[in-house]
Formats: C-alpha cells, structure tokens, sequence
C-alpha cells in the first residue's frame, strides 16, 4: 500500500513535482507517495550544476542573519610509511601522515578509490585542538563502513561517484593532524607479493561550516521546543503540544532548501526548523479523517528537527528525491563517530556526517532517513519528506522499502542513553504505524545482494531490526542492538497494542 496522505494545510499550494521549481509563495507537496519506486533521472549533484533563475531564487523570508560560513573538505592523499616482507612472503604496508598543520576541521575519515574494496586493517589518528598545542591520544577510526550503502546495481551506488570509506570519527574543532593506516588481516594471509591496503588512500577532514547560526537552533529549543533536549539537555521543559513551531529568520531560501521543505508542507510550514508533536489522538485523527471507520495503530507523532533546522547545505546532495513503495521496516545503527559530542552539537556532528557521506563518499544525499542524538532529539536525514517511504542507503542489500535510523555515537561498549532508544520507539511507533506495520511484529524483505543473503532472497526480519540482522557487521553495536527488544515493545505500546 502506499503511504496514506496527511491532511493538507489550508494555507498551503500543491507542487507540480516533488522535484520541482519552487516558488516565492508557501509550496506544498501531493502527500500520496508513487505507486511504484521511482526517481527523476540521475542529475549531477546540485552543487556542479548552473544557478537557477531569478524566479526560484527568490527570497522567501527577509535575510536577517549574518552570511553563514560554509562547510568545507580537506582531501589529502596518504604517503606510505613502510613495507615489510611477512614470513609468507606477503607485503604488510603502512601508509599515513606525519603531525602536520592544516585548517580547521571537526571530522576525520579515510576513503579510498573502490567502493568494493575492504580495508583490511587498522585506521588510527591524533589531533590538535583548535587553537591549542594540545593533541590527543591515538583514537581508532572505525573501518568497516561499506555496509551503509546504496544497494548493489541502483543508480545510486552506480554512479561512478562513490568510493570506499571508513566510519566517520568526531573530533570537535581541530586544526592539526597525524594518521596512519596499517594493513591487518585477522585469520587469513594474503597471497605472495599482494598489497593489502586498497588503491587511492585519502584522508578527508571535514568542517561542518555554520550553516544555521547557533543561536537560533538554541532559541528555538528553549522557546518553540525544536530541539528540547539536543540544546537544552534532559529535562528541560517541553512545550505544550501544539505549540507553534520556530521558523527564524535564517536568511534567503534557495530553490534546494525550499524544495526540501516543501516535502514537509503538510506538517509544518515551509522554512520551518522542526516539525512539531502531535498527541497521540491528533495523530489518529490524521488518519481516521482519510479512512472512516478505522481506527489505526499508530503512536504519537514525535518532534522532528528538519534539515533547514540541523543547518543542511542542500547544494551538496543530487536535487532529486527517490521513493519506494512503502516502509516495511526499520534498521537500527550507530555512526561509530564517538560519544565525544555535546547535544548542542548534534546539528554541527549530522551537517560532517552529511558532507562526509556526500562530497567525500559519493552518495547522492546523508545515507540515514532519521538520526537521534543522546538526548533523545530526532533529526530528519535524507531529504524527501519524513511520512514519506524515501530510499536511503544505510543497509546494503535492504534499503528497499525500509528505514534506516542512526543514534549519534558508538554503542559497541558504551550503553546507549535511555532517552536515545525511546526515541527510537516514538519515532517507530509513528513512523511505522503509517504504513500499518507492527512494531512487535516479523516482515519479509527482499535481499539486494550483501554478505549475508544472495541477491532475491526473500528474508524474514524484525519489523525493527538491527543493521547486522541484515549484514554480518558490529553496527548498532552490542549495547544498542541488546536494547532493541525494550524498543520494540514500547513502540508497540505506543501504537495502542
């Protein structure tokens, strides 16, 4: 079935496509979803193609806020250090950077040329804080990454753009670094003479820029509950439900961050920085108001930050949106990028993670359809509408009618907060119930092709599963993925069963 439509604001004007012009008046969508999976034609990614006319840019809301500095990447190639003759005559290599000086960055990941390719091995680096002569001590870069992807043959992972990477790793405002990456390879030996790193090694340091002032994310928090907990910390007060929603004066609306709103119409008004909660009751009248007579399973709509609320350049990502049939499921990750963040950073931690996944990686848009910080806040991730079934590329093999969401931090052996995985069930229990599934329930989902399953083969999974029940990987975690029980049956309860 496809996504049942949310009742329209009156104010609001249908969009002739989801990829479409914008224009200077408030937009809004079609909220029915295509019957079948589908995408406008591959364009280059908005930030190589021409500007747009006068007309879609247009400001939509008075520039008021001082010109945001924008986020940048730093690509530098690896040196190799040494190569040493293993008693098997194999060649073990080391390859990296000496202390160097370079601009400010707050993310560190290394990519390299196939995106096939495994980084068998170990991935270590140090930083100087910003501004200081202090470094830190060796901290190990998660390397098994590949397994958030796009599916094997789409069009996004075939793009000629995508390249292997590592998981992203927080460092907080830095402006020195020193890496290295050894070759390892646990259990095995590699042929005579084979070189064990994979081709084009890069170290990439990204800045997230100031793409949405601090201040405003924190007004906003405080006053509209935006983002409660991200910015204030647990506990602070709540706004009412209903409360109106924070939309400050950011500046100009490009045509890319208007249509990224625009999927949102009938939730919040465009431009907003969150989508606002709904009592369970409202959010049953949503529906109940489309199909009388039934009354449906589903939990209170959660409080989502949007993509203009967390900063997003949407310049960065391709310019089109790809949709499914509906959303079946739901997978649980963490970002492995480190617990070393406050929640009044989240936004600055997901717009690295969004360019690292984009300009670094080669995706068309961030890999996760939801993110959630410690604190329990929700963040909108791929653009394309939060009701509705957008494709992302979180679970190679399962991203077809499914959703990936991804808590803020490594969870291996650090227990995730409490209210990180209530999130996850509201927004499950929300979510999920769209699309009449139950949260507590089993489903079956079609393989795209990974490590686990072949290709076509039918697989039956926890409605809310976690990534390495589709993927032989560590992701969520173990102490995340342990909690995923407790999930399940809050969502459960949330939904009314």
């Amino acid at each position: 079935m496809t996504m049942p439509k949310i009742r329209r604001m009156r104010s609001s004007r249908f969009l002739a496509s989801s990829i479409g012009v914008t224009c200077a008046a408030a937009l809004a969508l079609p909220a029915a979803l295509p019957a079948t999976a589908s995408a406008a034609p591959q364009a280059p990614p908005a930030s190589s193609a021409s500007s747009a006319d006068a007309t879609t840019e247009r400001a939509i809301t008075p520039a008021r806020a001082p010109a945001p500095a924008p986020g940048s990447t730093q690509s530098l190639p690896l040196v190799p250090f040494r190569a040493e003759r293993g008693f098997d005559g194999s060649t073990a290599v080391e390859q990296g950077l000496e202390r160097r000086d370079v601009r400010s960055f707050s993310l560190v990941g290394v990519v390299w040329d196939d995106p096939d390719a495994e980084l068998q091995g170990r991935v270590q680096v140090r930083t100087r804080a910003k501004g200081t002569a202090r470094w830190s001590g060796w901290q190990d870069v998660e390397t098994h990454n590949h397994e958030h992807a796009a599916d094997p043959d789409t069009v996004e992972r075939a793009s000629g753009r995508v390249r292997g990477s590592t998981a992203p790793l927080w460092v907080g405002p830095s402006d020195g670094v020193e890496v290295r990456v050894r070759a390892e390879t646990p259990g095995r030996t590699a042929a005579p003479g084979v070189q064990l790193l994979p081709d084009g090694l890069r170290l990439e340091l990204i800045d997230p820029g100031s793409d949405i002032p601090e201040a405003a994310v924190t007004q906003g928090a405080v006053t509209q509950g935006a983002v409660t907990q991200g910015a204030a910390g647990p506990g602070a007060d709540t706004p009412p439900i209903g409360a109106p929603v924070d939309t400050p004066r950011l500046g100009t609306l490009t045509a890319e961050a208007a249509a990224a709103s625009a999927v949102n119409a009938d939730l919040a008004p465009l431009g907003a920085t969150a989508i606002p909660a709904l009592s369970r009751e409202e959010t049953e009248a949503e529906l109940m108001a489309l199909e009388p007579g039934v009354k449906p399973y589903i939990g209170p709509r959660p409080r989502i930050v949007t993509r203009r609320g967390w900063g997003a350049d949407e310049k960065l990502r391709e310019r089109d949106f790809l949709y499914m049939k509906r959303v079946k499921a739901a997978f649980v990750h963490h970002t492995a990028s480190g617990n070393n963040y406050r929640c009044a950073q989240a936004p600055t931690v997901i717009r690295s993670i969004y360019r690292y996944h984009v300009v670094s990686s080669g995706w068309r848009d961030i890999g996760y359809n939801f993110l959630i910080d410690k604190c329990g806040t929700i963040y909108e991730g791929r653009a394309g509408g939060v009701a509705k079934a957008v494709m992302g590329a979180h679970t190679l093999g399962f991203n077809t009618n499914s959703m990936g969401i991804a808590v803020l931090g490594s969870y291996g052996s650090v227990k995730p907060p409490k209210s990180s995985v209530t999130a996850v069930a509201q927004l499950t229990a929300w979510k999920l119930g769209l699309y009449r599934a139950n949260p507590n329930g089993k489903t079956y989902l079609t393989s795209g092709g990974g490590n686990l399953y072949r290709k076509g083969k039918k697989v039956r999974l926890n409605v809310i599963s976690g990534h390495r029940d589709g993927f032989a990987t560590e992701c969520p975690g173990g102490r995340l993925y342990g909690k995923l029980g407790a999930a399940r049956s809050a969502a459960a309860r949330y939904q009314g069963r």
